[in-house]
C-alpha cells in the first residue's frame, strides 16, 4: 500500500497505565505500519502532562492543535498554545503539561522510534469521545455531543 489513511474516529487509542491523564490517538507507527517514526494525538486531560522523559537518540516534536500548557527540556519552559511546536533533542529531559481549563492537543511525532510505539501499545486500549472527535475534526462539538442527550 503506498499510503496509509485513517478518518480519526478510526483511529487506535490507548494510556499507557490506568491511572494516566493522557491518551495517544495512532496516527502511524514501525509496530502497525512498517515505518521508522512515531506519530499520534496526544491528548492531555486538564492538570495532565508527560512524565519527565529522556530519548537517547530520538528526536520528538510536539505541535499544538489545540489547548495551552507549558513545554520545558532542560531548565528552560515556555507557555505553548494553538500552532506552536517544540522539538526536543536527543538527550535532554523534557515535559509537556496541560496548563489550561481545556484538554491539551498536541500532534507528537518521534523519529527514530526508540520504543515508544511499542510501550504505548503495551497499555490499556481507549477511546476518543466527542470532545476529541470535534478537536481533531474541525466539527462544531454539538450540545448532544458534549453533555449527552437532552431530557
Amino acid at each position: 500500500m503506498p499510503a496509509i489513511h485513517r478518518p480519526a474516529d478510526q483511529l487506535e487509542v490507548f494510556k499507557i497505565a490506568a491511572t494516566d491523564t493522557n491518551k495517544f490517538a495512532l496516527i502511524a507507527d514501525p509496530v502497525r505500519d512498517q515505518v521508522p517514526f512515531f506519530a499520534c494525538v496526544e491528548i492531555f486531560e486538564p492538570g495532565g502532562a508527560t512524565p519527565p522523559n529522556t530519548h537517547a537518540d530520538a528526536h520528538e516534536m510536539f505541535f499544538v492543535l489545540s489547548g495551552t500548557g507549558t513545554a520545558r527540556a532542560g531548565d528552560v519552559e515556555r507557555p505553548i498554545g494553538p500552532g506552536d511546536s517544540v522539538v526536543v533533542k536527543p538527550g535532554h529531559e523534557h515535559v509537556i503539561a496541560n496548563t489550561g481549563p481545556d484538554r491539551l492537543y498536541t500532534l507528537t511525532v518521534m523519529i527514530p522510534n526508540e520504543g515508544f510505539a511499542e510501550l504505548i501499545r503495551s497499555g490499556l486500549k481507549a477511546s476518543l469521545d466527542g470532545r476529541d472527535l470535534a478537536a481533531l475534526t474541525g466539527a462544531a462539538l454539538t450540545e448532544t455531543a458534549s453533555t449527552g442527550p437532552s431530557a
